[in-house]
């Protein structure tokens, strides 16, 4: 007899996926029927999932596990012949691409929340990546959201739990369940990408770092590839073991969140290098001894010694990057006579120009970098690639960002996030600066060469995305730009990103707030944030 359920339901408002999928409180998503209907809306876009294999797995906060099993029961009803999940429901969201890709999966659904906090009152998230590994693109969200509008029923397996933390297979019901290492296939794959020789010499040579996994799912592929495969001193890898709540945490890797880090590395006997990574382990910051490299300078610095690592020896097709992103990937791309993308936010842009093979490197000014070796952003792939340079130049950090900016010059650059401002005050400050006619007119002593609202044509699909934020830009190249974020679940954060080339290498060593310090007023004055907003200062600055 079937074990197959058909349960009865109606639509809930709201289950919209945002640039990186549906995130909402964990007792919104606790509700019942709330994550099903979802899941169903899924199972109901992506076409025939009748005999197919999908990857599950999350960043293991809190309701990750009970999700995993909900999941499990309504692909087993659905008529999925087998489903990949991580052990213990844990899987990063760029090891999940990369197993997507390497199986062949008819894609995967990622459990996740990001960067944003854990726990019972905190944020749940669920996402869908298409079998080429990245997120899904705006046609399949779009469709899902249609279809969970209109939802009257959803399928589940009325079986027992899976155990999670047994390695191997187990049946529900007709589907098989492959609980595998969430490890293996991924650090199989950076050993493809990396010189693990050199890195493992620098080690044994005295090189020391610290890796902030910030109690999020990296630490396992830390613990595993750095402690272990390549052989850094057991305590390298901080806030190692993925906690419900990431330890009261907030697991996102910047200068105030990643505060014990920061401290190290500007402290007394600072090691050499230093990194953290978030939530479901796709961001990263890297920091030298007392020097914070920004995710644009990084970007471009990676793109400037690619060749230096074996996965990128033959060179470069091209480098993308978010348009909030600074313009400093651009000039190295320039140099290499390679073409420079600019896309809006949202990794899922990248997917179809790496596809094609137009471009290798990819970045987000959000802590974002990653390549074409999966199709998300991959925070420990971009410390790994960081390792690599340093250990075949044997420099500094600080030392190499610095004679990169000697070579392409500076892009100082600087990003204000003002966090949980009330929805309406956002996006009447959006609507306010729409409506600006600023090309000409002086701003200080700026004068304005155009203002827009950011549009992307793909070059690949011809599809066409619109109001993709506020662009400000200067006759010397100097900008702001005004974007509300996609990625919070609690009223909305304003991202003010200012930017200014700087050729004088005399002028390299300001602090950016100095440098920028005209600029900043001019944003804050022109889009009327303290009066829009009653926020006088932003919650954080990086």
């Amino acid at each position: 007899m079937s074990a197959v359920r058909i349960i009865q339901t109606t639509p809930f408002d709201g289950q919209k996926p945002g640039t990186s999928g549906l995130r909402k409180k964990v007792k919104t998503f606790a509700q019942p029927h709330y994550l099903e209907n979802f899941v169903q809306a899924i199972f109901g876009s992506i076409g025939e999932v009748g005999g197919k294999v999908l990857v599950l797995g999350g960043d293991g906060r809190f309701h990750n596990r009970t999700a995993c099993q909900t999941i499990l029961k309504m692909a087993a009803a659905n008529g999925f012949a087998r489903v990949m999940v991580g052990r213990g429901g844990i899987l990063s969201t760029p090891a999940a691409s990369c197993v997507i890709r390497k199986y062949r999966t008819f894609g995967g659904i990622i459990l996740s929340a990001s960067h944003n906090p854990g726990g019972p009152d905190e944020d749940f998230g669920i996402k869908y990546n298409i079998p080429a590994g990245g997120p899904a693109p705006e046609a399949v969200t779009e469709a899902i959201f249609a279809r969970s509008k209109t939802i009257t029923e959803y399928r589940i397996w009325d079986g027992a739990d899976i155990d999670l933390d047994r390695l191997g297979t187990q049946q529900l019901g007709p589907m098989a369940v492959e609980v595998f290492d969430p490890v293996a296939d991924y650090a199989d794959l950076m050993q493809t990408l990396f010189d693990f020789d050199a890195i493992r010499a620098a080690f044994k040579a005295g090189f020391r770092m610290k890796f902030d996994a910030m109690h999020a799912v990296t630490g396992p592929y830390a613990k595993a590839i750095l402690e272990g495969m390549l052989g850094a001193p057991a305590g390298t890898v901080m806030n190692g073991t993925p906690l419900e709540d990431f330890g009261h945490g907030h697991p996102d890797p910047n200068l105030v969140h990643a505060h014990e880090l920061v401290e190290a590395l500007f402290g007394a006997d600072a090691p050499d290098f230093g990194a953290a990574s978030d939530g479901d382990g796709d961001r990263n910051m890297i920091l030298g001894k007392n020097f914070y490299v920004t995710p644009s300078d990084s970007l471009a610095v990676l793109a400037a010694n690619a060749t230096l690592c074996p996965g990128y020896a033959k060179g470069l097709k091209g480098i993308a990057r978010s348009m909030p992103t600074s313009a400093a990937p651009d000039r190295v791309a320039a140099a290499l006579g390679i073409p420079a993308f600019e896309t809006p936010t949202g990794w899922k842009f990248f997917g179809t120009l790496l596809d094609a093979g137009l471009a290798t490197l990819c970045g987000e000014e959000s802590f974002g970098t990653g390549s074409d070796h999966v199709r998300e952003k991959d925070g420990l792939w971009a410390v790994l690639m960081w390792l690599n340079v340093l250990a075949v130049r044997n420099e500094p950090v600080a030392d190499i960002v610095r004679a990169h900016w000697a070579k392409y010059g500076r892009n100082v650059y600087s990003r204000h996030d003002y966090e949980g401002i009330d929805s309406a005050a956002a996006n009447g400050l959006m609507d306010h600066l729409r409506g600006l006619d600023l090309k000409g007119k002086a701003l200080g002593a700026y004068k304005v060469a155009f203002n827009d609202d950011f549009a992307y044509t793909d070059p690949v699909d011809g599809s066409i995305s619109t109001q993709q934020g506020i662009r400000i830009v200067f006759e010397d190249g100097s900008r702001v730009v005004f974007r509300l974020s996609g990625t919070g679940t609690e009223g909305a954060t304003l991202r003010v990103y200012i930017e200014q080339f700087e050729p004088n290498v005399t002028k390299h060593h300001l602090d950016p707030q100095v440098a920028l310090a005209d600029l900043i007023k001019i944003a804050r004055d022109v889009a009327q944030i303290e009066a829009r907003t009653g926020r006088a200062e932003p919650t954080v600055i990086t």
